[in-house]
């Protein structure tokens, strides 16, 4: 473990970029091969409108990586954080790191996520990942650029309380990346497994229903890496098949507006639309 750990304290960029890619490909050759849901779309030009968001976010993604960074080198020297509570309670280091990634999943990644539903000022720009019709592994990629303010704030915040360090964080990012693949990606499961897995890890059946396209199924299934959080806090739901589901939001299913990049970088300053089940007020 601390082998582990010190090697992604000095990953290369390079090489994470090579895990992410590894990841996108994998999942987007399982699903050409066993798809779950047959789509009809330009999967190459669907792909590519996803990707352009992520591009853009890089900056903001960079000074974010800059402030986690500088968080975790003052755990470090500070001895501060959850997993630095060594005078009370004597840890060893792959403990460290499991409690470290459980807080930094479900701050960074569940509660956030859970808030984006819940504030309207912070759905307004979580609205542009809902609005894909054609869920796939690049829908993980699907984000306003403001969103990443939100998302990385709460990821320094659990960084922080967590106590991790900067090999800590690394390979949770990792693990996140893929999750991320693989709860989007557009691939068959057992039903079966798939069923059992949901119940601590998050599967691709059990984030799919997340992108129904209508409420209340949209406010569930919140979960990243661990679906444990949507089970303890009641936020989880379930329907026997999923194999007719239809994607996106009820109040953005237009076409054009939806694969315009110009347009979904506006969507959060537009005219509120309220979905079917009134989400908030005017």
């Amino acid at each position: 473990m601390e082998n582990l750990i010190i090697y992604f304290e000095s990953i290369p960029s390079s090489i994470r970029t090579i895990f992410i890619v590894f990841g996108l490909s994998f999942f987007l050759i399982l699903e050409k091969g066993i798809p779950s849901i047959h789509f009809e779309y330009k999967k190459f030009n669907h792909g590519l409108l996803n990707l352009s968001l992520t591009i853009m976010t890089l900056l903001i993604n960079l000074v974010g990586a800059g402030l986690i960074f500088k968080t975790a080198e003052y755990n470090l020297s500070n001895q501060a954080g959850l997993i630095n509570l060594n005078q009370i309670v004597d840890m060893p280091l792959w403990f460290k790191v499991i409690i470290a990634i459980i807080v930094l999943d479900f701050i960074g990644a569940w509660l956030i996520h859970m808030l984006e539903h819940k504030i309207k000022f912070m759905w307004l720009f979580h609205i542009i990942h809902h609005t894909d019709q054609n869920v796939d592994v690049t829908t993980g990629l699907r984000h306003h650029p403001i969103e990443a303010v939100f998302r990385l704030t709460f990821t320094t915040i659990a960084v922080l309380f967590s106590g991790a360090t900067i090999g800590i964080v690394m390979l949770y990012q990792t693990i996140s990346a893929f999750a991320a693949h693989f709860s989007h990606a557009n691939f068959e499961t057992p039903k079966k497994y798939d069923k059992l897995l949901s119940w601590i890890f998050v599967t691709p059946r059990f984030h799919r229903l997340h992108h129904h396209y209508v409420l209340p199924h949209t406010d569930h299934n919140f979960g990243n890496i661990f679906s444990i959080w949507d089970h303890l806090f009641r936020t989880n739901t379930h329907v026997g098949e999923l194999d007719n589901v239809q994607f996106g939001l009820d109040t953005h299913m237009n076409q054009h507006e939806i694969n315009s990049l110009k347009n979904l970088l506006l969507i959060p300053f537009q005219k509120y639309r309220k979905p079917v089940g009134t989400k908030f007020s005017d």
